[in-house]
């Protein structure tokens, strides 16, 4: 081979060389960018759920805030909403205040509120109690409870085979009237299908003053079905208190909120709530309080 042959042999190779090189860096660069693309799903997916447990979650004064379901909290998620977070007990810290709004409802209903403006009043200072009462109270039976809402009665069937400590907790609050004069003080209308109830100060943070636990009768598969009426709660599973909240439909919810009856009779009273969206957006930015106001005037438990 000659000189010439060789130079040009060696500049070939030198600039395979060069080339693969190259590929290598591209394709460490393709490499790193799907990593972030997918870090970057995870994260999001991760905020989803997370915004979800924040609508059930709350708490009895807790600095925490809900549902709740989400409670969906003890105001949640519901978590309810914890209510449900919940949250949605008073979950939405799904607990987060139903009542802090930063803007104005792309949700709201333009139409008037079907149901009659709510004349009971909460108490200027809601009943506090040393300790949740005994799950024998439930005597491991069937309940109805009947919430005398301002839009009509809402009756539920409790479970106090499946959830005695939750049954328990509602047969005690009613006899004690803790939940009488208390408005609904969260909707989820997004992912979180729910209205959270039961915190007497209508902030998402109130409480009977002790907190229950652990969570009972929580579904399997983590769907919460329509006409589901569940507890709402923070983030430990031993902070239950006052808050429920009442799905209005088929929910996926993660960590698991006590199921502890089914409503039988004025799911339609919580259709109409729903349908006039919401007054305010929490901070959570996919609950508030409801543009219809409905408030519970008094609350009754018997024997099914």
């Amino acid at each position: 081979m000659s000189p010439i042959s060789r130079e040009r042999e060696y500049q070939r190779r030198r600039y395979e060389k060069w080339q693969g090189k190259l590929a290598d860096k591209r394709a460490r660069q393709l490499r790193q960018r799907r990593r972030v693309i997918i870090a970057g799903s995870a994260v999001a997916v991760v905020l989803v759920v997370a915004g979800t447990v924040l609508l059930l979650t709350g708490g009895d004064d807790a600095s925490t805030s809900l549902a709740s379901a989400t409670s969906p909290s003890t105001s949640a998620s519901p978590t309810a909403s914890g209510s449900a977070s919940a949250s949605a007990g008073s979950s939405a810290s799904a607990g987060s205040s139903a009542s802090a709004g930063s803007s104005a409802s792309p949700t709201a209903s333009a139409g008037p509120n079907p149901c009659a403006k709510p004349a009971v009043q909460p108490p200027a200072t809601p009943q506090k109690f040393a300790t949740a009462p005994n799950a024998s109270l439930a005597e491991g039976k069937s309940w109805t409870l009947t919430l005398t809402t301002s839009c009509g009665d809402v009756v539920a069937k409790l479970d106090g085979a499946k959830a005695p400590k939750a049954v328990a907790n509602a047969i005690f609050l009613a006899g004690k009237k803790f939940w009488d004069g208390s408005p609904c003080h969260r909707l989820g209308t997004g992912s979180l299908k729910m209205l959270q109830c039961g915190d007497p100060t209508g902030t998402g943070t109130g409480g009977p003053g002790y907190q229950f636990g652990p969570v009972e009768n929580a579904p399997s598969d983590g769907v919460y079905k329509r006409g589901t009426i569940a507890m709402a709660r923070a983030t430990s599973q031993d902070s239950q208190g006052s808050q429920f909240f009442i799905l209005f439909g088929d929910t996926p919810l993660p960590g698991g909120y006590t199921v502890f009856g089914t409503i039988t009779k004025g799911l339609d009273i919580i259709d109409k709530v729903a349908a006039g969206g919401l007054a305010s957006v929490g901070e959570d930015g996919g609950s508030g309080p409801p543009s219809r106001a409905i408030s519970i005037v008094s609350t009754s438990v018997t024997p099914a």
